[in-house]
């Protein structure tokens, strides 16, 4: 029993020490999922935890890039929570494949609505085009509690990949993935008429699966007449 109950204290122990190491990363506020590809349209969500035990999360600032500014931000509504879209002119304008850009959106707020102790709550945005020319964007943002403070996470990534206290929410981009018509097995289609046919053609499905029909019922047939001359020999 006294090794059990020592077995028991070290896990304890150890479970408790790596709590304590992991809820600061989890407190972070973060954009959900926290990739997507270049040049695409996408929606994320801001996931933003309350971390005080006596104050609630009562507004979100975020604000936007302006060194790769987005032509086009539509927010979700979020039921109990209000939110202001606010958009600005830029100093130089965008060239985009939808012509230049001249305003875009600045800060998005939310506010009005309240992220009690140990809850969180995620704010959805759709957003893009995402631009071709980097491989990621930061969304400075400031969380206000009931009791006043403001928390302000801003601080951009460390080049030894070290964390900071109050990091910035980061959306990474990567390379648009290849055209599904250039992946192996739809050049394997592609080059096999007879696979995609079967496949692909409801009508050649379907005759197959009437002349499988057709057998079945051939056999069948076939076998009740075997029966009748069994019966016929025995009789005799």
């Amino acid at each position: 029993m006294s090794f059990v109950r020592r077995a028991a204290t070290v896990l304890a122990a150890a479970t408790a020490l790596t709590a304590g190491l992991a809820l600061p990363a989890l407190a972070h506020v973060t954009v959900q999922p926290g990739t997507a590809e270049q040049g695409s349209f996408t929606k994320v969500a801001f996931r933003v935890p309350n971390e005080r035990d006596t104050a609630s999360t009562t507004k979100i600032e975020v604000s936007f890039p302006a060194d790769h500014p987005l032509a086009f931000v539509s927010v979700k509504p979020l039921p109990g929570w209000e939110v202001k879209v606010t958009e600005g002119k830029l100093p130089t304008p965008v060239k985009t494949e939808y012509g230049d850009l001249e305003e875009a959106v600045t800060t998005v707020v939310w506010s009005g609505g309240k992220i009690n102790p140990g809850e969180f709550q995620e704010f959805e945005v759709s957003m893009g085009q995402l631009p071709k020319d980097t491989d990621q964007l930061l969304f400075p943002t400031k969380q206000t509690y009931s009791n006043g403070e403001v928390v302000d996470w801003a601080e951009a990534p460390k080049a030894d990949g070290t964390e900071d206290e109050h990091p910035a929410p980061l959306l990474k981009l990567v390379p648009a993935a290849a055209s599904p018509s250039a992946s192996p097995s739809a050049a394997a289609a592609a080059a096999s008429p007879a696979a995609t046919s079967v496949v692909l053609n409801p009508a050649g499905s379907d005759g197959t699966a009437r002349l499988l029909g057709g057998a079945g019922l051939a056999v069948g047939v076939v076998g009740v007449v075997l029966a009748a001359l069994g019966l016929r020999r025995r009789s005799a």
